[in-house]
């Protein structure tokens, strides 16, 4: 599978590359090697080079000033949020498995993955908008094309009936913010620790 192509057909051509995924053979670490893994530090990297090398900028009476994140915070934080996304990407994909016989569809970890990582692709590729914060619209709206990508790999990936495709899919959104606010969270925390170390 070749990384580009994935990534111009799943966001390009949904429905018809679900079904092509829904029948291939893959395993946990192939797709984590060949797809998650380079995707998912687009976000962290770009967010590093924007906040710690390029700075933003802020306006006050007095005037405008640019303000950079320190070198060693950036980093922590860039590390920590691109490992934490990792976990959350296989905690979800575990999540999605376990739910699905619920809504009458099929266990499968693997499938489960496949569902996560691939409709998460619009949010891992825009995600090189965060060099600049003031695109970070364009990440969001990136992101919620990633959940109507969610929604159309229910049925072909994990086998869930159409006519609880919606409710299957809703559960699993709200999982996901949950799951990103922690990781969230949890980076904030970390920056602001590394900074503090950085202070002293």
């Amino acid at each position: 599978m070749n990384i580009v192509d994935r990534v111009q057909s799943i966001c390009l051509k949904p429905k018809e590359t679900w079904d092509k995924i829904a029948t291939e053979s893959d395993t946990v670490q192939g797709l984590f090697t060949t797809y998650i893994i380079p995707l998912a530090a687009i976000g962290p990297v770009a967010g590093f080079i924007g906040g710690s090398l390029i700075g933003t900028t802020s306006s006050t009476i007095l005037g405008s000033y640019s303000v950079k994140t320190p070198i060693v915070t950036g980093l922590v934080g860039a590390a920590v949020a691109y490992l934490l996304s990792l976990v959350a990407t296989y905690v979800c994909a575990i999540i999605a498995s376990e739910l699905a016989p619920t809504f009458g569809g099929e266990k499968s970890q693997i499938n489960g993955l496949k569902l996560v990582a691939y409709s998460s692709t619009p949010a891992w590729v825009f995600s090189v908008l965060t060099i600049l914060p003031i695109l970070g619209i364009v990440v969001l709206v990136a992101a919620l094309y990633g959940l109507y990508l969610l929604y159309l790999g229910v049925t072909p990936v994990m086998k869930v009936p159409a006519d609880k495709q919606v409710v299957y899919t809703l559960i699993l959104i709200v999982i996901t913010i949950v799951v990103t606010l922690v990781i969230g969270a949890v980076v904030a925390a970390l920056r602001v620790a590394a900074g503090g170390m950085v202070g002293v």
